[in-house]
């Protein structure tokens, strides 16, 4: 008879090496906003697109953690409408396994964000074309460049 395992937010299996795992994914929230939609067919211009992205991490029980990426666009015509505002909020839950202390924030602010970037992508790419326009293709992100970016700005908070 097979031994039942109770799954919890830090499950991890038993004799697993050291690591990340992600235990599950999900869409946290997602918002699209149309407000000219006929100006997607009446121009052929390219929307000027902004992209801010941003990645939070929260501790849960039994060495879990929830991280969630969150990417907000805003697109604008030439003339300064706005074309449409795209925000996803996609998280994961990982467990950090037999992990030294210092390389906790960088699994989690680095490695875990680059596991869910594709799918929050995704997500983003087919809101937009369900809205109207070409699928929003975002370029892979340096979230180690970005990391390394929020490390320099509180060290320079501090001083």
């Amino acid at each position: 008879m097979a031994k039942k395992v109770e799954k919890k937010p830090g499950f991890v299996p038993e004799n697993a090496p050291p690591g990340l795992f992600i235990n599950a994914q999900y869409l946290k929230d997602l918002s699209f906003e149309n407000p000219n939609p006929l100006d997607a067919y009446q121009k052929n211009e390219k929307p000027d697109i902004k992209v801010n992205v941003n990645t939070a991490v929260k501790k849960l029980p039994d060495n879990a953690f929830e991280v969630t990426l969150d990417i907000k666009t805003d697109a604008k015509q030439k003339d300064g409408k706005v074309a449409f505002i795209a925000e996803v909020s996609y998280a994961g839950i990982f467990t950090l396994n037999k992990v030294p202390p210092e390389h906790e924030k960088p699994l989690l602010l680095i490695e875990a964000p680059r596991m869910l970037f594709p799918f929050a992508r995704n997500v983003l790419a087919e809101t937009t074309r369900d809205g109207g326009y070409p699928p929003l293709m975002l370029n892979p992100i340096d979230f180690a460049a970005l990391f390394q970016k929020h490390a320099e700005e509180e060290k320079n908070k501090k001083n």
